[in-house]
């Protein structure tokens, strides 16, 4: 029996049947291209068959064509096969980043959002004094502490971009246990834990999904960004960032070797960007 004037508590429905024909048309060619990304980061092989490290020195600096679509580097190896291997690595170091970010700010922002006064005030200003240095900065200084490499790039991403999902989460998690079905779930007798599990947690945690799809775009290009500076992933490694680093001293002369890699960044995180726009409208509704 529900408490008059107080509605009773309700689970939040996630978008299911028909979602994908109200992503709209930017979602729908993002969801497209995330699609082909995924499907080169987990099986590559069904895109190309060529091995990405294989060298033959007689095409070196071959400009894209019928034979070579992306041209090919200063060793002859094909530029789009390292394209979609190097996916795997830097989707994937992306997705490992975000996996830590997203675990750190989900009890980060439980504690705070739940815990006690004192609690809440160190944490928030600890989020407050982290989130105000930009990611990549805070990034650089975490690589600088732990040395380069791509396992310190994984960590210092992921740590970097903690505090932005705490911050969020916080605030998602204070505003929903002050809501009225909460509080009618109270009323009629429901536990603290039983709240907790049932109505705090899932009507939290929820909007992180377009948020964990806007911050792997967001990890891609601070990991490629580490790449670049020489502090992650290093060559010959097919990682984007890295291939960025190896072509840009042939820009003028073999432009193909800087761009291409830097458009298969450009064009991921751009996708992810639209998909997770999209899917957080699409929440809302």
């Amino acid at each position: 029996m529900s408490v008059s004037g107080v509605s009773r508590p309700r689970s939040r429905v996630l978008p299911g049947r028909g979602a994908l024909s109200r992503l709209g048309l930017p979602g729908l060619i993002a969801a497209a291209v995330v699609a082909v990304v995924g499907l080169a980061t987990f099986w590559p092989q069904v895109l190309t068959g060529v091995d990405p490290n294989a060298i033959a020195p007689a095409d070196a600096l071959s400009p894209p064509g019928a034979e070579y679509w992306f041209g090919t580097d200063t060793s002859g190896r094909d530029v789009f096969a390292r394209v979609v291997h190097g996916a795997s690595q830097s989707v994937g170091i992306g997705l490992a980043a975000t996996g830590i970010g997203v675990g750190l700010g989900v009890v980060i922002g439980f504690a705070s959002g739940l815990g006690p006064v004192w609690l809440d005030a160190g944490l928030r200003r600890v989020i407050e004094v982290l989130f105000a240095l930009p990611t990549l900065v805070l990034a650089l200084l975490l690589v600088a502490v732990m040395g380069p490499g791509v396992r310190a790039s994984v960590i210092a991403v992921g740590l970097a971009t903690a505090p932005g999902y705490a911050r969020i989460l916080r605030a998602r998690v204070r505003t929903v246990a002050r809501a009225g079905y909460v509080e009618a779930a109270r009323l009629e007798g429901a536990g603290p834990f039983e709240v907790l599990l049932r109505h705090v947690v899932p009507n939290s945690l929820w909007p992180l999904l377009a948020m964990i799809t806007l911050g792997i775009g967001q990890a891609i290009v601070w990991v490629a960004a580490l790449s670049f500076l020489g502090l992650g992933a290093l060559p010959p490694s097919p990682e984007w960032g890295a291939m960025v680093n190896g072509g840009r001293l042939h820009i003028t002369s073999a432009w193909w070797l800087a761009v291409c890699p830097g458009l298969a960044i450009t064009v991921t995180a751009g996708a992810l960007t639209v998909l997770g726009r999209a899917v957080g409208r699409l929440g809302r509704r």
